[in-house]
Order: C-alpha cells, then structure tokens, then sequence
C-alpha cells in the first residue's frame, strides 16, 4: 500500500560523519541511502587526520595552546543541505576569516566608489601581516590582508564602539543563524602583542586611509578576529555568500545581494595571500583562509565549505585544509573554470 508522508528531516551517521537532508515520499517503512557526497567527507577525513605536516600559530600567544589534532570538515548546500565530519562543533576563534564579512559590511555601509578610496582590491603577493601600501594611491592593497583589513573596520559606522560591535555581532548572526560572541582571552592576547598591526594603523593614518580613532579602531579589528565559530558556522557562512547573500539554514538575508560580486572577486584573487594564484589555479573557487587554521570556499549557487585543522603551513595557511579542497575540488569538479563536465553532487 503506497503511504504518502510529508517533508521531514533524516539525519543519516557513517563513521564519524553526519548528513542532514530530507525525504519526502516512501512505501511504508524509510529507506535511508547513504549519502555520496559525505562518504567523500569520512573518506578525505580518514585520509588526512593522520597528517602532521605545519604548524600551530605563535602569532598570537593564546592560539598557539590549539590542539593540533583537530580536524573537521562541512559542506552546507544552498538548498539547506549539511554534510559535516570531526570535530565540527568545536568552537575557535574566526581570525581573519572574518575580514571577508566586514568588507561585506563596509560596502552596505558606504558603497563600493567610498570603499574603494581607501581600500584597493589588488593581489599582493606578500604576507598577509606585510607593513605595505600601494606606492601610488596609498592604500592598503585589498580588504584581505591585515592592513586592508583594519581599514575596512575602521569603516564601520555606529555612534561609538558599543554600537560598532554589536553592529558586527548582529552581521555575523545573520550569516551563521545564532548569537555569536567574542572570547576575552584571545582579544586581549591579540590587542597585547598586536604591535605591527599599530604600525600599519599608523602609516595609514599619515596618509589618510583611517581616521584619528586608531585604538577604537584596532579593539573592533582585534574583537572580530577573536569571534568564536566552529566549522559547520564556517560552511553555513560560506553557503550564505554561495546563495546570493541569504542563509540557506535560517532564509534571512545577511548582505545585499549586490555586493555578493564584489566580496567573492577579493576572495577568489587575495584570499589565501601569497598561495592565492596557485590556489586560483588548482582548486578555482573563491575562498579565504585564517591563522585559527579555518578556511571557508564558495561555489557560487551549489554550496559552501568550511575546514578546520590549526597545523598552518608557511604562509598560514592550514595544512589540512588546503589539501581537502583540493581533492574536493578535483573529485566534485568544482573549479570555475573547469569545462570537463564533471558535475558536483550534493547527495
């Protein structure tokens, strides 16, 4: 007897991984098929938990107590879809990571002609914490390096810092779908030993790209890089921009769709630093990278990635991480330029 059952929602287990999607219409009892796509996830997990390669951050003296074992991996699709594996609700803080979602906010703030006269959008090649400005203009060279980073904060209007925070809280809950919140230890590490980016705070100052207020500034810069995030927020955060701006978990809109080009385009050519042309021509998605060891990749309209492993290799980036969406890249044929017809299935 054929029994008609409304959407519900299955959570499916293999190993350490866990798919949530939906089943609609069976023939008495459920049949749960396991999903393709998060056997890949078990599999890369498997493959690559064992890699010690890199190393944990000494930048700032408090990341540097991460646990170099852990390791997690989420795909969110713009459907609502979560494949997750690891230590995906372990909390970290979001580093520069972050950078991607102030610029995102910068630009509703003032619009892309103001943003632009004080940040550029070009690939440096260098460090991300390299104290440098275009030799001509006098900006920082884009949003995702440290200098360009703390000028895209320094954009973010509110009466006073209060109000600049928790404009920033709320712009992350819009993304992730819950209340975030800052952890004191980190910021306060990062706001003790933050010397070199006062320095770059400074040199802009003397040409005009900040204003007089360095040290509300900085404490807003230092507060959103010391967010607390796990990796499926990363995923969500990354679908999010993969979905035109709406968060495909909660349906609420986090950025102006507009600005969707803007933030992707940094992202694609200055997101992972000086490994950001290899990065464009191996694995072809924009993505962004942080000292934490997360890194979040957008497929634009298909899905979001989110990786965590705090073992980051010279150019800090994470070890783990990059090698996972490579793989993920190759086997999913989700390089943006890739015209084998391999086609990315999300079940």
């Amino acid at each position: 007897m054929y029994i008609y059952t409304p959407t519900i929602y299955i959570v499916s287990i293999l190993g350490n991984a866990i798919s949530v999607t939906t089943n609609q219409a069976h023939q008495g009892d459920f049949k749960i098929e396991p999903s393709p796509l998060l056997a890949v996830l078990n599999e890369l997990h498997s493959q690559y938990k064992s890699v010690r390669e890199g190393a944990v951050t000494k930048f700032i003296p408090e990341l540097a107590k991460a646990n170099p074992d852990l390791f997690s991996i989420c795909i969110v699709t713009v459907d609502g879809q979560v494949y997750k594996v690891g230590d995906y609700d372990h909390l970290f803080t979001i580093q520069s990571i972050s950078k991607v979602f102030a610029y995102g906010l910068a630009l509703e703030d003032h619009g892309l002609d103001y943003v632009l006269t004080r940040v550029g959008v070009e690939p440096t090649g260098d460090a991300f914490n390299a104290i440098i400005l275009d030799e001509q203009s006098k900006r920082p060279y884009n949003p995702m390096v440290n200098a360009g980073a703390i000028a895209t904060t320094s954009l973010i209007k509110g009466s006073g810092p209060t109000e600049r925070l928790n404009r920033m809280l709320d712009m992350f809950k819009r993304y992730i779908g819950r209340d975030v919140f800052v952890d004191i230890s980190v910021f306060t590490s990062e706001r003790s030993t933050g010397h070199r980016n006062r320095a770059m705070a400074h040199l802009m100052l003397n040409f005009g790209m900040i204003d007089r207020n360095i040290e509300e500034s900085l404490d807003l810069y230092f507060q959103q890089c010391a967010v607390m995030v796990n990796c499926q927020d990363l995923a969500v955060m990354a679908a999010t921009l993969a979905n035109r701006g709406i968060n495909p978990i909660t349906k609420e809109s986090a950025v102006d769709k507009r600005y969707i080009k803007d933030i992707l385009s940094v992202m694609y050519t200055c997101g992972m630093y000086n490994f950001a042309g290899e990065w464009a021509y191996k694995i072809g998605i924009p993505a962004k990278s942080g000292i934490c060891g997360g890194i979040i990749a957008v497929v634009p309209n298909k899905m979001g990635i989110g990786v965590f492993s705090p073992l980051l290799d010279m150019r800090g980036n994470s070890v783990r991480g990059v090698k996972v969406c490579e793989e993920l890249s190759q086997r999913l044929g989700l390089h943006l330029f890739d015209c084998s017809g391999q086609e990315a299935k999300f079940q």
